[in-house]
């Protein structure tokens, strides 16, 4: 991942830069990424910390693959430095998700990636007083593919939030929903994904 020219700071020049981008210039993804390197960075070590102690993805190795992922993507339009972190979060989901099926081959059944519900849901589980209990990481992939089928936007809302660690505000600008809207929605889709894991 080499650079080219001076590197921009603004996030106006960010977004830019994803314009850019999504038009074709190859370039602009060069000079993008030492902006939002460290940004990536955090979002992998955030989803790598729900995983087991000894995964053999580092959050390095997560944003690397990402990159090559990256690589590929065109949008028509980038809104926004939320937007791009949000996509760059269900892109690294997918490789999480790939890796313990992988892994999951290997060992015959023999080792699943498991997370605890209160390390999943943190201060936002929604029965704090309630049992833990750890889930199969492909087991929340599951459930999340069968809220999309039910209710996309809430599936999105649980990405961006839970996966992409975005705020509500931010998730909201990237849905194109008030913050009030994402609150609750993202209340119900916890809720129903609490529930679905338990069961």
């Amino acid at each position: 991942m080499t650079t080219g020219g001076a590197v921009p700071t603004s996030s106006t020049d960010v977004t830019r830069l994803l314009q850019r981008w999504s038009e074709g210039d190859a370039e602009a993804l060069e000079r993008l990424l030492p902006l939002v390197y460290g940004e990536l960075r955090r979002i992998a070590s955030h989803q790598l910390r729900r995983e087991r102690a000894n995964h053999t993805l580092a959050p390095t190795a997560l944003v690397h693959e990402l990159y090559l992922k990256l690589v590929d993507q065109r949008r028509s339009s980038w809104q926004n430095r939320a937007h791009f972190y949000g996509l760059a979060a269900q892109l690294m989901r997918r490789i999480l998700v790939d890796h313990a099926r992988a892994q999951h081959a290997e060992k015959r059944g023999g080792l699943t990636t498991h997370v605890s519900l209160a390390d999943a849901f943190g201060d936002d589980r929604p029965e704090p007083g309630a049992r833990d209990a750890a889930v199969d990481v492909l087991a929340i992939d599951e459930a999340l593919a069968r809220l999309t089928a039910l209710d996309h936007d809430q599936a999105r809302i649980v990405e961006l939030r839970f996966f992409a660690g975005l705020t509500v505000e931010e998730t909201a600008l990237v849905l194109k929903r008030s913050p009030r809207t994402v609150k609750r929605e993202w209340r119900l889709a916890r809720a129903w994904l609490y529930q679905a894991l338990r069961a």
